[in-house]
């Protein structure tokens, strides 16, 4: 296989993307939006010549808000027809509860008792159109269910409602019979100020008080960890560590700031390279999907080329880690550093605590014993830099 033919993307590398990242208008706080609508059927097709493996979405990416039962039934028809003619499917889907003005104080948590229900009957009429499409992962991201004034929410009763929210769609998965799981999306902010599970760390907290805490996992977002200054690949390891990585949106950038969307690989390229190493040498089996945004930049050919791009670098990285992995210098080096050692149990087999206690150890040559951490990382880079 040639180095190009490498980097074309292909099904089996189950590359997905959400129907709102190609399909971005372009629009900001400041700015109207640069592109015109993009019909999904549009995206389906060009998805698919360059690779994918499949589309997500949001219930109103497809179906406009509001929209009658004929209208959601012929776009969905619609819809459907063309994933089957371009050998695409629906892994996971998602419901809006964000756009709309009636969510301007949240969806699962909004003070209004009545946006509440039919923020919960808005997600289960929306599961069941995830069931049809095949979907096995339904991701929650509640991008409004924060606050911006202290005294404006209880936040303890905020996550009781929002512990019932889930279980009840947890309760209406299993009276349906479906196989789908849930995944709660974490971010720390915008658009609310503060947003209820900012991190995986709280969603994985959350997820231990449920009704059905087996049914939930987590869809960890590379820009969400990285706006609150965190190691996006330590969260990841903690999910996988947990068995609770359900699924994971992949994108680009620069620290601590606004989320910026950019399309992976670019940012923190450092940071991709080890999310991607770990990725592939874990057992996560599920899509690699990405949540982007292309440039306003840009036209749709440069959509295209911003997706063809979040592709093409996934599988540069990939490259780049199986043949650091390879590298005899670079498994020299591990040994070096004791990477292995930290497999081996602290006690061990048969050891008591007293036997623990006892061991023969000198700390002053420990301490004087240097790590070997800079000449392994350095080897790191040269491969990601590609002079080795």
């Amino acid at each position: 296989m040639t180095a190009r033919a490498a980097l074309q993307p292909t099904p089996a590398d189950k590359f997905t993307f959400g129907l709102w990242t190609v399909g971005w208008l372009g629009r900001d706080p400041f700015g109207d939006a640069t592109r015109p609508p993009l019909d999904p059927i549009v995206s389906v097709e060009n998805l698919a010549r360059l690779g994918a493996y499949g589309v997500t979405l949001h219930d109103d990416d497809l179906i406009p808000f509001g929209s009658d039962d004929a209208t959601r039934e012929r776009l969905v028809k619609r819809f459907r027809a063309a994933l089957d003619e371009h050998g695409l499917v629906v892994p996971m889907m998602t419901t809006n509860l964000f756009t709309h003005p009636v969510f301007k104080d949240g969806g699962f948590t909004a003070n209004d008792r009545d946006v509440r229900r039919f923020a919960v009957a808005k997600v289960l009429r929306n599961i069941d159109l995830a069931a049809e499409m095949g979907a096995q992962i339904y991701v929650m991201w509640g991008g409004r269910e924060g606050a911006e004034h202290g005294g404006s929410k209880n936040i303890m009763t905020a996550l009781d409602r929002y512990r019932e929210a889930v279980d009840i769609c947890c309760d209406y998965v299993i009276s349906r019979g479906y196989t789908m799981k849930f995944a709660l999306e974490p971010k720390p902010n915008e658009p609310r100020g503060d947003i209820l599970l900012p991190t995986v760390g709280h969603a994985l907290a959350f997820i231990e008080q449920l009704a059905h805490p087996e049914m939930v996992g987590v869809n960890p977002e590379v820009g969400h960890e990285q706006m609150a200054n965190l190691n996006f690949t330590h969260g990841i390891a903690q999910a996988l560590w947990s068995n609770k990585l359900f699924h994971i949106d992949l994108n680009g950038q620069h620290g601590p700031k606004f989320d910026q969307d950019l399309r992976f690989g670019a940012g923190d390229v450092r940071g991709a390279f080890w999310l991607v190493d770990l990725l592939e040498s874990s057992n996560y089996s599920g899509p690699r999907h990405f949540d982007f945004k292309p440039s306003r930049t840009e036209d749709m050919a440069g959509v295209w080329a911003s997706a063809e791009g979040c592709m093409r670098n996934y599988l540069i990285l990939k490259a780049k880690s199986a043949a650091f992995r390879a590298d005899p210098e670079v498994q020299d080096a591990l040994l070096a550093a004791r990477v292995d050692e930290l497999a081996i149990s602290t006690l061990g087999d048969g050891e008591s605590i007293e036997d623990l206690r006892r061991a023969p150890f000198d700390p002053e040559a420990a301490a004087a014993r240097g790590a070997g951490f800079e000449r392994l990382d350095q080897l790191a880079l040269e491969h990601l830099y590609g002079t080795r």
